[in-house]
């Protein structure tokens, strides 16, 4: 990796993180860095698990941006590297590094399927999105969790799709954690 490599951040074309980060991975003076996720996600067959990237439709390379810039671009799968403007900002090491130990070294992180009495879980759809609960109850069969929360200071019991909350302390939660803590 050449001295001047900086860290910037792909947009690739929609749903072709994987295909842009294979292309990449070919060129020998880029490093690429594709953060998936593996849950189960519920369908008309059943949960099946699915693989999809942290951040949709986003990848982090490293290159030397005067060298590599019209070639990365012209990668199979990417969209373009992220400007704004004139400006190409790049992404810290720091950054990276943070990113890359969460995830581990397969840079795939599998959530743990299901739940048990206990578990900490935050809501992340509906109207109580972002609330905190504790699973008090597994209902498998339903594919639904009885939940015990605080609401407006007192303790509720509510009932809900599995699907609809996520245990705290997981990749994705502290995803939506992020997400929550910077929207309106």
């Amino acid at each position: 990796m050449a001295a001047t490599a900086e860290w910037f951040c792909l947009r690739s074309q929609p749903r072709h993180e994987h295909i842009a980060a294979a292309h990449l991975q070919q060129m020998p003076a880029v490093e690429v860095f594709l953060p998936r996720i593996r849950f189960q996600r519920a369908t008309r067959q059943g949960k099946v698990w699915v693989t999809e990237a942290l951040f949709p439709n986003y990848l982090f390379a490293r290159f030397d941006w005067h060298a590599c810039l019209r070639q990365v671009q012209a990668a199979r799968g990417v969209g373009g590297v992220i400007h704004f403007g004139d400006r190409w900002p790049v992404i810290p090491e720091v950054v990276i590094q943070t990113l890359q130990q969460a995830m581990g070294a397969a840079e795939i992180h599998t959530i743990p399927a299901g739940f048990t009495p206990g578990d900490r879980v935050e809501i992340v759809e509906g109207a109580m999105r972002g609330l905190r609960a504790v699973v008090s109850r597994v209902m498998p069969g339903r594919e639904r969790v009885l939940l015990l929360m605080e609401f407006l200071g007192q303790a509720a019991e509510v009932e809900m799709p599995d699907n609809l909350v996520i245990k705290e302390g997981s990749v994705r939660a502290q995803s939506f954690s992020g997400l929550l803590a910077s929207s309106p």
